[in-house]
């Protein structure tokens, strides 16, 4: 049976998208920044994409202000004078806003982008009433595949925290690399073969 001229084209012009996109993720895993940073686990299996866990990465705002300062309650003296830039949010409902992300004293941490400011995309972020800022949290979440025969490390017990390691590129989500668990100052990172 011979093959066509065109699906030869046709197969090569696919192989060039998929490669050309590898490509790129490989790159900005080596030139961009990666950073450890605490997550939290749910849905941790889709009967139709297989195994994975489906996390939502926490991130520092405390650089960051909120869309309305009305939502926020910053740490005062005795005489009523802000004490630090940290702050906790006392909105009612949970308070969305865009941002974009760096790397910073080996924290992710989330730059809120002005509404005047239309030109710059970034990524969700989301303030959980009575939270502080330091547990901001990213509103999209990201998928990490696990191999099929690989334990599953969630639930995670009292006391131990799950961490994940991400690269964070230009644009876009930050890009999953590795899992670990933190348990009472024990850093374990989970091998999945």
């Amino acid at each position: 049976m011979k093959l066509a001229k065109t699906s030869l084209v046709v197969l090569a012009i696919q192989l060039a998208l998929v490669s050309s996109i590898a490509a790129k993720y490989l790159y900005q895993r080596w030139s961009c920044p990666r950073v450890w940073t605490r997550t939290v686990a749910y849905d941790p299996e889709l009967v139709m994409r297989g195994r994975y866990l489906s996390v939502r990465l926490i991130v520092d705002g405390c650089q960051s202000t909120l869309p309305s300062a009305e939502d926020m309650t910053m740490p005062r003296d005795k005489d009523g004078v802000q004490t630090g830039k940290r702050f906790s949010i006392r909105a009612e409902q949970p308070v969305r806003f865009p941002a974009r992300l760096k790397v910073e004293g080996n924290k992710l941490v989330a730059i809120r982008i002005p509404e005047s400011d239309e030109s710059t995309q970034g990524v969700m972020v989301e303030a959980v009433p009575g939270s502080s800022c330091e547990d901001l949290r990213l509103d999209m979440p990201v998928d990490f595949y696990l191999a099929e025969h690989a334990a599953n490390p969630t639930p995670v017990g009292a006391g131990k925290e799950l961490w994940i390691e991400v690269t964070v590129p230009p644009k876009g989500p930050p890009r999953p690399v590795q899992l670990a668990l933190k348990d009472g100052g024990a850093w374990r990172p989970l091998a999945f073969q």
